[in-house]
């Protein structure tokens, strides 16, 4: 690291060049590539020889959709770009170190050298760098401002009681839930915002800014009005004065192997939240087929992108009920991209697809207003809402059958936000999102009979604190302990993930968090229970290691792994438990089962809590090695790091998305297309979830995108 600053510090072409060196560390002479029909392949060189560890990208317009494959270069600078559709392609070198190379005009089974540009200042040069690092540049407020004192004090709203609580406001609970911070387009203020008298009153306004203004300015006030418009004006004038951040570091081993393969889908004006492209319980289903996407609050329909004719279409989504109101939001004032127009318009504000073992596609959609009917309120017979009525839900459920093509609407008395299936005969599709409760639909009696209310229940959550091991009367959430009963806990679940033994676990956000695992039993609305597992805080409630999840898997093991706004990955293993309920089991009970796992990026300054500037949305575990590294790999979105974030024996493994800048995902799924194909039968899917789009290179007019991962041998296997 060290010896890379230095290399940067002067800024003659002669020592860039050398930063080249510093980055690659090989000597000339490389060998030639075999290059075979359908590659592309060659030698990257710079002015000191082979540049090793830079990506190669390969793009073309020619195709039903835009699409481009990328590779990176091996310890001589040598590359192959295999398996391209026939086209002509524009080829050119990307790295750290670098600017982009002169397009160079190919068609697969084509050698083509190519020549690496030595980036002529370092400020050009960073302009390549994650968006992560540049938001390590933000300056925290000090441990001793906290507690906030309001706005007639230091500007830090009064409830955010610890520096803990407010990174994770700004990591998990506001900015970095829907979109990077650091990206070009939000460490520059935009001249079209205007002028104004500070840089303090150009970010209130741009925080005013389009159908989302609302909510960022209500975040804005809920963290702390003041300070946030000073930390955030300190950033962008620093940056806009000079300041860079450190150099990240060019791939390295498997990092090279990766081959990313992307193409376009939606349209400029919506954005997704995730994808499906297999039955996650068996992941050879729907092989080679059909990837489908979720749209959340921009579009009415589910994205489709069939990767085999590179054709990407559209599935229109219809509400039940037409007085269902669009979520979409006003336009508060003028986007410096959109200007006036409300470019979002959605009522069935799709959040998460999921697939079952026959192809069809399950989803998290509104399909009425939020007023539920008589049967889920007091007084139904309904078995569920005798035990917990319920008043309103905001999202139901969907369901496409690819086959017929055609839409059903299903209509919960819960919630939902997340979706997976179990793993029993039922084919239970449990959900997320129902507040205090945990909903569940049993598709199998759903599919057979079309009556959705005796096919859907939900279950308050209910801890065993009296510890008799089954479920009893119990306490409501805000009264004391009573040693004869249980209690209710209002926390809600964020992910939901069904684990092999038929227990489900779920994220709960806020500080310091918690993993929660339920039990159904055999009558799960009446026999229901749950642990709560908080992440460990010390006597002055400030957190040991690592703190307040967002996304969270289970494992085959039965190990959850979730993403921390601590810019950690955390493992909490049940089995290293000495107590799992009693009137003790209320949360911090269980210090023992949690690991922490650093993200690779730097610290956010002023903060000398272990962690990163990393704040990954979600973690997923490829639990059957669809990628290739392994059985229960776990592997975390990597939102600032523009990359997803691999853990295999402890060690991190980074698979950068290098182009176009901006990659910021909310999850991902692993397909194998061919057991016996190697690595050319398996992958991981992901899709461009941010929802800005238009912040990412290409700027207004930038699609979502889909992306495939594929981890070869060695960065030459074909």
């Amino acid at each position: 690291m060290i010896a890379r600053f230095l290399c940067f510090s002067l800024l003659s072409i002669s020592m860039l060049a050398a930063l080249s060196a510093c980055n690659s560390g090989t000597t000339s002479g490389a060998t030639s590539v075999q290059v075979e029909a359908g590659d592309i392949g060659g030698v990257v060189t710079g002015p000191n020889g082979p540049e090793a560890g830079v990506w190669v990208i390969a793009e073309t317009n020619d195709l039903p959709t835009r699409f481009a494959k990328i590779v990176v270069t091996d310890e001589e600078g040598r590359y192959l770009i295999p398996d391209l559709p026939g086209a002509n392609y524009a080829v050119w070198v990307r790295g750290y170190g670098l600017v982009d190379s002169p397009k160079r005009p190919a068609t697969p089974g084509q050698s083509l050298d190519l020549k690496a540009v030595v980036a002529p200042s370092p400020q050009a040069a960073a302009q390549y760098y994650p968006a992560g690092y540049w938001f390590s540049l933000l300056e925290v407020p000090d441990k001793s401002k906290f507690p906030g004192t309001g706005p007639d004090g230091n500007g830090i709203s009064p409830g955010i009681t610890s520096q803990a609580k407010f990174l994770t406001n700004i990591k998990s609970g506001t900015c970095l839930a829907c979109h990077q911070l650091g990206s070009k387009g939000t460490r520059e203020l935009q001249e079209s915002l205007g002028n104004f008298a500070s840089s303090e009153d150009a970010w209130e306004r741009r925080l005013k800014s389009g159908q989302a203004g609302a909510m960022m300015t209500s975040a804005l006030h809920q963290v702390g009005r003041e300070e946030m418009l000073r930390m955030f004006s300190d950033w962008t004038d620093r940056i806009k004065a000079g300041e860079l951040p450190p150099t990240p570091q060019r791939p390295k081993g498997i990092e090279r192997n990766v081959v990313i393969t992307q193409w376009d889908w939606a349209d400029p004006k919506a954005y997704l939240h995730d994808l499906v492209s297999t039955d996650r319980r068996n992941p050879t289903v729907n092989a080679n087929g059909a990837l489908y996407g979720a749209l959340e609050a921009s579009a009415d329909y589910l994205p489709v992108l069939d990767p085999i004719s590179h054709e990407a279409s559209r599935i229109p989504l219809t509400v039940r009920d037409p007085n269902t109101p669009s979520i979409s939001g006003d336009v508060l004032e003028p986007s410096p991209y959109w200007g006036m127009e409300a470019i979002w318009d959605s009522k069935t504000n799709v959040h998460n697809p999921m697939m079952d073992a026959e192809g069809n596609v399950w989803i998290t959609a509104a399909v009425r207003p939020a007023d539920n009917p008589d049967c889920c309120r007091m007084g139904s017979d309904h078995p569920s809402a005798k035990l917990f009525p319920l008043e309103k839900s905001s999202r139901h459920l969907g369901l496409y059958n690819p086959k017929t093509k055609k839409y059903t609407t299903i209509g919960t008395c819960f919630s939902t936000h997340h979706l997976m299936f179990a793993e029993d005969e039922n084919n239970t599709l449990w959900t997320s999102g129902g507040g205090e409760v945990i909903g569940w639909l049993n598709t199998k009696k759903f599919l057979e009979t079309g009556d959705e209310e005796i096919s859907q229940g939900w279950t308050a959550l209910i801890l065993d604190t009296n510890g008799n091991g089954k479920r009893d009367a119990y306490v409501e959430p805000d009264k004391p302990l009573d040693p004869k009963k249980d209690k209710r806990i209002a926390k809600g679940i964020y992910s939901v993930a069904p684990a092999p033994d038929g227990s489900v676990w779920g994220s709960s956000l806020g500080y310091p968090g918690a993993v929660i695992r339920l039990y159904p039993g055999s009558n799960p609305p009446e026999t229901a229970l749950v642990e709560y597992y908080e992440l460990p805080l010390d006597e002055n409630g400030e957190p040991i290691k690592g703190f307040s999840p967002r996304g969270m898997d289970i494992d085959r093991n039965g190990v959850a792994w979730v993403a921390l706004a601590s810019g950690h990955l955390a493992s909490f293993d049940r089995r290293k438990c000495g107590t799992l309920n009693g009137p003790d089991a209320t949360g911090q009970h269980c210090p023992e089962g949690w690991t922490f796992y650093t993200e690779p990026l730097p610290q956010l300054k002023g903060v000398d809590y272990e962690g990163s500037a990393e704040s990954s949305y979600y973690t997923w575990v490829d639990q059957f090695n669809t990628f290739g590294l392994g059985e229960n790999i776990p592997i975390n979105t990597g939102n600032e790091s523009e990359a997803l974030l691999a853990l295999k024996d402890g060690e991190w493994a980074v698979f950068r998305v290098p182009y176009p800048l901006g990659f910021y995902t909310k999850w991902m799924d692993g397909r194998i297309d061919d057991p016996n194909g190697g690595w050319k039968g398996r992958g991981i899917w992901a899709t461009v979830s941010t929802r800005a789009p238009f912040h990412m290179e290409g700027g207004k007019g930038t699609t979502s995108k889909v992306f495939k991962f594929q981890l070869r041998p060695d960065p030459l296997a074909r």
